[in-house]
């Protein structure tokens, strides 16, 4: 994956002494790569909309319906905010070492602060802040440049469309296509009042 700059200058802090707010450094290959600002904020995005995800009341889910391209399957139905926290947790789950999931899990998904965390680990505070750090540039990276379906932006995970495209034409019995506006007739309001 390229990253472009006009994806990382609004993601990258105006004061980061890497990058200098473009959001992109020159690596020692003379290639582009993201700032660890950039991959931090990313991370922190996806965890603000994991952390409203799991705060919401389980009666206020929404099913939504997601048009596919296909005659076997031209739909599904799906709970996007469900399935965006379980994407969450196995995809950090996968991408992180025993010691950094431990880590993980406790300071993020079960909430315990930097004091709790350092006793019960064994580590110091700037250990411990080190840490985060890290799980956080590498978990932003991943979410961003996870295949086929990216974490993150977050729009295009949740109202995007389908990768595979809308069914553009059906073909009927006789060989000849027709559109999905030529199938569907709506009466017109006049043939109604009449």
């Amino acid at each position: 994956m390229e990253w472009t700059r006009s994806e990382t200058l609004a993601l990258a802090m105006h004061n980061c002494t890497q990058c200098h707010g473009s959001g992109l450094r020159l690596g020692k290959t003379g290639t582009f790569s993201p700032c660890n600002c950039v991959l931090r904020s990313i991370f922190r995005i996806c965890y603000g909309r994991f952390v409203n995800n799991m705060q919401k009341e389980k009666y206020v889910s929404r099913v939504s319906l997601e048009a596919h391209q296909g005659r076997s399957r031209p739909s599904t139905w799906g709970r996007k905010e469900e399935e965006y926290i379980a994407d969450f947790c196995l995809v950090s789950r996968r991408s992180l070492s025993d010691e950094e999931y431990r880590l993980f899990r406790y300071h993020f998904l079960l909430g315990a602060d930097w004091k709790l965390c350092a006793r019960k680990l064994g580590i110091d505070r700037g250990n411990f802040f080190h840490a985060i750090y890290r799980i956080e540039q590498k978990l932003g990276r991943v979410f961003r440049e996870l295949k086929p379906y990216p974490l993150f932006p977050l729009d295009e995970y949740f109202h995007g469309p389908s990768r595979i495209g809308p069914q553009s034409a059906t073909t009927l019995h006789g060989g000849e296509a027709a559109t999905a506006s030529q199938k569907l007739r709506f009466p017109s309001p006049l043939a109604r009042s009449a």
